[in-house]
């Protein structure tokens, strides 16, 4: 699977990065180069990388974020994930890097509201 990523601005000079699909040894660099392009236009206030449509990730994908992280840090931008999936959650949660990257909760895609009880 390939990766796609879409850059937005949000309010407040907030950058959003939000891949789409596998990021792995093949594609990582694509992440890196994102957040350097987003680094070389300007200053935002933060930039959220929103992780809610990536299936996959691995330990080069991994690297690639935290030297983003690094990169971003050495420009005074503070870089942090959002909507993680629940395999990137899992991933970040166990090389303990969760917590580097502002301890997003997983996301969950919107389930039906349940009945209340006695229904």
């Amino acid at each position: 699977m390939s990766l796609s990523i879409v850059k937005s601005v949000l309010s407040g000079g907030v950058v959003e990065i939000a891949p789409r699909g596998e990021i792995d040894v093949d594609t990582a660099y694509e992440v890196r180069e994102a957040i350097a392009e987003v680094l070389a236009k300007g200053r935002p206030t933060r930039i959220e990388l929103n992780m809610r449509l990536v299936s996959f990730i691995d330990s080069v994908g991994i690297s690639a974020m935290v030297a983003g992280f690094q990169t971003a840090e050495v420009s005074g931008v503070k870089l942090v994930v959002t909507q993680p999936s629940r395999f990137v959650h899992r991933q970040l949660w166990v090389t303990g890097l969760l917590g580097l990257f502002g301890a997003p909760e997983p996301y969950f895609a919107a389930a039906a509201p349940e009945a209340p009880l006695g229904a």
